[in-house]
């Protein structure tokens, strides 16, 4: 892929000397004469869509970046818009090339830091919440009504702490309680459990479910402690009397959780879940390349990142094979693209199901053409580990954890894994929030940027306006995520949203 650095202000944006299109910088009408790529428009062509400016036959593979990102189903002919008229997913070869990349780590002369809160046993939170999270569907409305009891007002006494978050979510029962799904679920649960973000955890259970207590205790090695308290329903004396013991067991954590201070300590304490979604023509060029570059930096420093949305590497998996340590670390992404490839087709679904509405309305193709502009959220640094959904993620580096692409799905994995924030890039305009972890929300293009200010923290717009660099962009959001981890609110932050985003990989049959 073409490492973009500077662009500036023109029709049209070229990635790669061997791209057989280039990408409408701003929106084309029919007859526009693009002098550099020497082509004129026979179509008109939206902002972030594609213009061929070469002939391809039909059948013959289209590039962007570089790379293929579909079959042309029709004859092309330069000028015209290239997109789901003519252009079409199909599988092909690619070349592994394992580990043909990696390279040395350059580290900082200087190492950065941030003001992170230290917990008893060494690990570092960017947040301090105490959380309510259910087992269960049917306790559900039990932890919400825990969780708003703990008003501004209520909390007031106790500025150190950030909030009491409800934790719930719609499964636990109907599931096979040896099965995937279970594992995945409790997996997620005791994440959420143990992250540092908490400083204290009621676990609220119904009593009758699948997702039993005790063997969810069991089967994550948990157990109860003063930051750390269980309660069912159906042993407690129902709604009112588990809602008063709940109370009771979060007003008695919070003194302890409001006894903390910030202080000083390295970068290397910040895990990064890497996002994008409301993807366009414009995310694999400004926002995804200068959160990558951002990625780079804090690696450098001896940070985590985590790149996750399996579906949505697929078809540019072998750009993170070459940059893999090994071929077992190789070998685990490539074991997670087969499992999904065989996951669609028994359910009778195609890999090439993704982009969205949304995103082919953006500009975005096929999965072949929106996976190549994901992946560059990851930097160029080496892959060092490959982790499954929700496993707790114990390697310093560039990773890459199996999630689905539906965003909040794919975050909650990354945040029980270990991220203690999320960046995530858009182009249409999603309004993500995270709890515990802070979301930071990089707009891909000015226009969006601007509508949606309220929402967006950075404007990688910048890069594609000629106001900035890539590079430039990576040192703006890497800063932004050290004051961020220190305290600062993000704008979803300031507007509230966070507690209805945990969505835990439901897999397998409801019964």
């Amino acid at each position: 892929m073409s490492n973009v650095v500077s662009l500036v202000r023109r029709p049209t944006l070229r990635l790669s000397p061997a791209d057989d299109v280039v990408i409408a910088a701003k929106p084309l009408s029919a007859g526009t004469v693009v002098e550099a790529e020497g082509v004129t428009c026979a179509d008109a062509i939206p902002a972030g869509h594609k213009l061929a400016v070469r002939a391809v036959a039909k059948g013959q593979p289209v590039r962007r970046y570089g790379q293929i990102i579909g079959f042309a189903t029709a004859d092309i002919a330069p000028g015209q818009h290239v997109h789901t008229h003519n252009l079409a997913f199909e599988t092909f070869e690619r070349d592994y090339a394992v580990g043909v990349d990696v390279k040395p780590v350059e580290k900082p002369a200087e190492q950065a830091t941030f003001m992170g809160i230290v917990r008893a046993d060494g690990r570092v939170a960017t947040r301090n919440y105490i959380g309510v999270i259910s087992t269960v569907n049917c306790s559900a409305s039990v932890s919400k009504f825990v969780a708003q009891h703990f008003t501004p007002e209520v909390l007031a006494e106790f500025p150190n702490v950030d909030g009491v978050v409800p934790i719930t979510h719609s499964s636990g029962c109907g599931m096979d309680t040896g099965g995937a799904g279970m594992d995945i679920l409790r997996r997620t649960i005791a994440g959420y459990g143990r992250h540092p973000n908490f400083a204290g955890v009621v676990l609220i259970g119904l009593g009758c479910e699948a997702n039993q207590m005790d063997a969810l205790f069991q089967a994550q090695q948990m157990k109860e402690t003063e930051q750390l308290k269980a309660f069912v329903m159906q042993t407690s004396g129902g709604t009112r009397k588990t809602v008063e013991a709940a109370i009771a067991a979060v007003k008695a954590m919070l003194p302890k959780a409001n006894d903390i201070r910030r202080e000083r300590v390295p970068a290397s304490h910040i895990t990064i879940g890497l996002q994008c979604g409301g993807s366009d023509g414009y995310s694999g060029i400004t926002a995804n390349p200068a959160l990558g570059a951002a990625c780079d930096i804090l690696v450098a420093h001896g940070g985590t990142v985590i790149l996750s949305e399996t579906p949505e590497v697929y078809g540019a998996e072998h750009l993170l094979t070459r940059r893999a340590v090994s071929q077992e670390v190789a070998d685990k992404l490539i074991r997670r693209i087969k499992w999904w490839e065989d996951y669609t087709a028994r359910n009778h679904g195609s890999m090439d199901n993704n982009p969205s509405p949304g995103n082919k309305a953006g500009g975005l193709t096929t999965i072949l053409e929106k996976s190549l502009g994901a992946v560059a959220k990851g930097g160029t640094t080496n892959l060092v580990d490959v982790f499954e959904y929700a496993e707790p993620v114990t390697t310093k580096g560039f990773v890459f954890m199996d999630t689905p692409g539906y965003d909040p799905v794919s975050i909650t994995g990354q945040v029980a894994g270990g991220a203690n924030m999320v960046v995530f890039t858009t182009g249409r305009g999603s309004c993500y929030g995270c709890k515990p972890s802070p979301s930071i929300k990089l707009a891909t293009n000015t226009p969006m940027y601007e509508r949606m200010v309220e929402d967006m923290d950075i404007n990688c717009g910048a890069i594609v306006d000629g106001g900035s660099s890539v590079q430039e962009k990576g040192r703006e959001i890497f800063e932004m995520v050290l004051r961020v981890a220190s305290g600062e609110r993000s704008k979803s932050e300031v507007l509230g949203i966070g507690s209805e985003e945990f969505i835990p990989w439901s897999i397998g049959a409801v019964m």
